[in-house]
């Protein structure tokens, strides 16, 4: 798979910082384009889930290793 188009390092920080800088991030993107996000929170998964549904943006894929949460998002066209 080709590497994401932006990415955004939110570990560290907590609900909604995350949520909130990919909006953000996201709002600048063009349709199509891909944001990963990497995050510590554990409620991330759940956050990024339902930011995807109300946002009509696509969640990729998202995997976990040790504490880190890797999201990778679509901006939806």
């Amino acid at each position: 798979m080709n590497p994401p188009d932006q990415t955004l390092d939110a570990r560290g920080l907590k609900c909604p910082l995350p949520i909130l800088r990919a909006r953000k991030m996201l709002n600048a993107m063009q349709p199509g384009q891909r944001l990963e996000v990497l995050a510590t929170d554990s409620g991330s998964v759940r956050d990024f889930q339902a930011f995807c549904r109300a946002t009509g943006d696509v969640l990729l894929e998202h995997t976990a290793e040790g504490a880190v949460f890797r999201f990778l998002l679509s901006k939806a066209g």
